[in-house]
């Protein structure tokens, strides 16, 4: 029987079974093999953890990555109005020390790199961690654990400030993760880590949300206890629309005084009981909800295909290709995807082969439909692609719901 990673409870409950899938982020060439494996759902009864218990090692996802965060002009602006924010509240300055665990090609950093903040990214795709050094921003490419504090501090010093953006969900040993983060934090320092909200997840059936890389959904509920096991101390919180609704978190030292614990943490974690996310019914329910967005999406594009529509896809995401797996939409549906990320182009959506192309193809196709793949960024997205109006075109997502735009 297995068991959770967190409390060593045994697992019996499923949260969501979406069969064999690929890996997310392996893109392959056209007709490539692939490997592909159970993607399988867990939720601890005593803890309500939500976890994925068929873990692929960290080094065949992480190692190399496709995935660049300075693509998105939406994340780059959520990057400088989180520095500016931290700059303002915590006063920050040249004699503060920053570190940001999994750093991506550091547009973050760089920010606090631009006011002269000494900063050390952690990151452990070698590809990324060299664009961002290329920028201007010291990083280690190391995966973040105890290990890799300790050496942060033998190197450097203990951290004033640890940033963890959409790490949290990245890491399959969250305990020894939250340990390095205890390690390496001064006695007054300040972590921040914001992660997606699982009970947006569950009100607005974001499955695509769910695949290999990512091994935990979490919960404030869930995410206390694993700060509580280290004696660190959550205490605020910002509710943010990122990522179709995600927490930020702040945390200190479980007996550090100078940062009280405001209302609005315990605010959040009453709505969370009242929303149902301490009852295990709750959990097994959302598998349900999901088979409907399925059943809605494919009848759906088969009905414009019937119509003699062309469908193309905006975004080649890691949630579009669980999206797209799981709905079993291939080539037969959907005529190719576009998308701003080079690594990513020339290249075929995981699982059902979809081809990759440059933005700029849809302006020259126009294509009757696009579908909106990386929801999270509709408003962005539909900006850009508002000239499919003039001759009747349409934008479409189906999380939480069908909505079409234009």
């Amino acid at each position: 029987m297995p068991v959770c990673k967190l409390c060593q409870n045994e697992l019996s409950y499923i949260f969501a079974d979406l069969g064999t899938m690929p890996l997310a982020n392996s893109y392959a060439k056209k007709d490539a093999a692939e490997t592909c494996l159970p993607l399988r759902v867990y939720v601890c009864e005593k803890c309500m953890l939500v976890q994925v218990l068929d873990i692929v090692s960290p080094d065949s996802i992480f190692s190399e990555y496709s995935y660049l965060s300075s693509v998105s002009q939406g994340w780059l602006r959520h990057c400088k109005e989180y520095c500016d924010m931290m700059m303002h509240k915590y006063n920050i300055n040249p004699g503060h020390f920053i570190v940001e665990v999994a750093s991506n090609d550091g547009h973050l950093l760089k920010n606090f790199v631009d006011r002269s903040i000494p900063v050390l990214g952690v990151e452990p795709a070698k590809n990324i961690a060299g664009e961002a050094i290329k920028n201007g921003v010291p990083t280690l490419c190391d995966f973040f654990g105890t290990g890799a504090a300790g050496k942060i501090i033998t190197e450097h010093r203990k951290a004033d400030f640890i940033l963890g953006n959409n790490v949290l969900a990245h890491v399959p040993n969250v305990n020894d993760f939250a340990g390095g983060l205890k390690l390496l934090l001064k006695e007054q320092g300040v972590i921040t880590l914001e992660f997606p909200h699982l009970l947006n997840m569950i009100t607005e059936n974001q499955f695509d949300t769910i695949y290999h890389e990512h091994f935990f959904y979490f919960s404030l509920i869930t995410v206390s206890k694993i700060m509580q096991k280290q004696k660190l101390r959550i205490f605020d919180i910002d509710e943010l629309e990122t990522h179709g609704g995600s927490l930020r978190v702040y945390i200190c030292h479980e007996n550090d005084d100078t940062h009280p614990t405001v209302v609005s943490v315990q605010n959040t974690l009453d709505k969370e009981l009242k929303l149902g996310l301490g009852e295990l019914e709750t959990y097994i329910n959302f598998g349900k909800k999901i088979q409907r967005v399925k059943r809605d999406a494919v009848r759906y594009l088969i009905g414009k295909k019937e119509d003699g529509k062309r469908i193309a896809a905006f975004g080649a995401a890691a949630k579009g290709s669980t999206f797209l797996n799981y709905c079993g939409i291939g080539r037969d549906l959907i005529d190719y995807v576009v998308d701003q990320t080079p690594y990513k182009q020339g290249l075929c959506m995981p699982g059902v082969q979809i081809p990759i192309y440059p933005v700029e193809k849809v302006f020259d196709d126009k294509p009757d439909i696009i579908v909106i793949l990386p929801w999270n960024w509709t408003d962005d997205i539909v900006k850009k692609i508002s000239f499919i109006e003039k001759y009747g075109g349409k934008a479409v997502n189906f999380i939480p719901e069908i909505k079409e735009f234009l």
